[in-house]
């Protein structure tokens, strides 16, 4: 009953335009279910359902594990039996449903779920931006470089380039939510920044000193942007370590938006919370990136006193 390729034209579709869905596919029916093994659907958060898994029996067990799979990224199988409706347990390699009617039949299906790569916009043509529209594809981000008279050629990984810097080009071809690193170094950072801050961004970090940091976050607030959007740019951006190269330091801020999006950062790093001595004033300090960043509970050790951060 199940037409493949028109499951897998949905899937690739839903793909590409960055669509989170689960593919549903029956491993194992016992009749009278109506399904078979192999059969598969494509099926979306909101219960758009395309393809043949059962019919209106085990739709709502099935709805409700592909919203669970997408809430946390994890596959799941699950059995919808002829026990008592809305019965559910959890037998640890299966998650066991009682059926919504009683047509009889059993059903075990496995939920898949496929999230878009996040995305990462990096906003600049310096070094670091280069390196980590580099970098970042090879963890998982899709990256879209944004920069004024950009080259595309010049960013071969990069799956979008955007040659302008200006809010009217920029605003319909960036989606919400996505990771935003300012690593203009120097070159529009106003310009930069005031893009950034109307992305709607889920973080955006700024590769630069902290001292040049508050100067420009002073200057954006008094010019009328938002204070609480301002005080959340991450400045200096980066994971705590002693980068100098435009690459080490693509690294360390690398390392700091995955950290993010795992959830995995200590409040030990938050720069919010730790005060670090700017790195042109200091000959030694707790071990940070190049650019000033926070520090983390390492042994002191030298920092290096010239800095690619353009600060």
């Amino acid at each position: 009953m199940n037409n493949a390729d028109t499951v897998f034209d949905t899937a690739r579709r839903f793909q590409q335009a960055g669509t989170p869905y689960a593919l549903v596919s029956v491993i194992k029916a016992l009749a009278p279910a109506s399904a078979r093994p192999g059969d598969k659907a494509v099926v979306t958060a909101e219960g758009d359902l395309h393809g043949w898994v059962g019919g209106g029996c085990a739709q709502p067990a099935v709805v409700r594990t592909v919203r669970q799979a997408l809430g946390d990224g994890r596959a799941r199988v699950i059995r919808i039996a002829p026990i008592e409706d809305g019965f559910e347990r959890d037998l640890g390699d299966v998650l066991e449903f009682g059926m919504a009617c009683h047509s009889g039949g059993t059903l075990e299906l496995f939920v898949d779920p496929v999230l878009p790569r996040a995305r990462l916009v990096v906003i600049g043509a310096s070094p670091v931006a280069a390196s980590l529209a580099q970098l970042a594809p090879r963890v998982g981000f899709a990256v879209t470089l944004i920069a004024h008279e950009a080259d595309a050629a010049a960013y071969p990984d990069a799956q979008q380039v955007i040659a302008s810097d200006d809010l009217a080009a920029v605003a319909s071809q960036v989606a919400a939510g996505a990771w935003v690193v300012v690593a203009t170094q120097g070159r529009r950072d106003v310009q930069a920044l005031r893009l950034a801050l109307a992305l709607n961004a889920r973080q955006i970090s700024f590769v630069t000193s902290a001292r040049k940091a508050q100067v420009l976050k002073d200057s954006l607030v008094t010019s009328g942007a938002d204070a609480a959007a301002v005080a959340a740019i991450v400045a200096p951006a980066g994971y705590p370590m002693s980068a100098t190269t435009p690459e080490e330091i693509a690294l360390s801020v690398l390392a700091a938006v995955v950290s993010q999006r795992r959830g995995a950062v200590s409040p030990a790093f938050e720069p919010a919370m730790v005060h670090v001595p700017s790195v042109a004033t200091e000959a030694t300090a707790p071990a940070a990136s190049c650019c000033g960043g926070p520090a983390a509970e390492l042994p002191p050790m030298p920092v290096v006193k010239s800095s690619c951060c353009g600060g």
